[in-house]
């Protein structure tokens, strides 16, 4: 009687899987469950924008939250296909180091335009091997309650809560100036 159970369990352990050369169903990325806007062409983000705040599991930007500065970007679509963008920061006198080590431009991002008014603002997630951030974007540095309020509620649908959320200063930027206020070589 014991002869067949070995037997039946021989079987069984030929048969089941073994772990070598299988692999493991690719983890889904938490980007593949946000809902975005369809219909969204590049000319509509084109133009200035202000970073008005950011949810992130970033330890780097928990630790240095004290320091953020007000910042701008400028996107153009000089070919109609991709998007160009220049980011701007006040500059301080002296200019610190913020830049985290490891982070460049070799590493992969997926990035999703959540949700959007082109005239007011965006939510923007992005996926990298850091983690993943919800940003919000608006056309000025101050947004209604009820913009902010809408970011919140998606970066909390993303597992990123209000200890996680960080909001930039909206001073440090000029709409615009005038040719007595640009300084020469000579004043630097």
């Amino acid at each position: 009687m014991a002869a067949p159970r070995v037997l039946l369990l021989l079987a069984l352990l030929l048969a089941a899987p073994r772990g070598r050369g299988q692999r493991s169903p690719a983890p889904h990325s938490p980007l593949e469950t946000v809902l975005t806007e369809g219909n969204l062409s590049l000319s509509e983000l084109v133009g200035r924008w202000f970073l008005v705040g950011t949810a992130s599991r970033c330890s780097y930007l928990a630790e240095n939250s004290h320091r953020l500065e007000a910042t701008a970007m400028t996107v153009a679509a000089p070919d109609g296909r991709s998007l160009v963008i220049s980011t701007f920061r006040r500059l301080p006198r002296t200019v610190p180091s913020l830049s985290p080590p490891g982070h460049g431009y070799k590493s992969k991002m997926e990035v999703v335009v959540g949700e959007t008014d082109p005239h007011s603002y965006a939510i923007i997630y992005y996926q990298d091997s850091q983690g993943l951030s919800v940003k919000l974007y608006g056309r000025r540095s101050q947004l209604s309650d009820a913009i902010v309020d809408k970011f919140e509620q998606r970066a909390r649908a993303m597992g990123l809560s209000e200890d996680m959320t960080y909001y930039f200063p909206t001073y440090g930027f000029c709409d615009s100036a005038d040719h007595f206020h640009i300084l020469d070589e000579t004043e630097l």
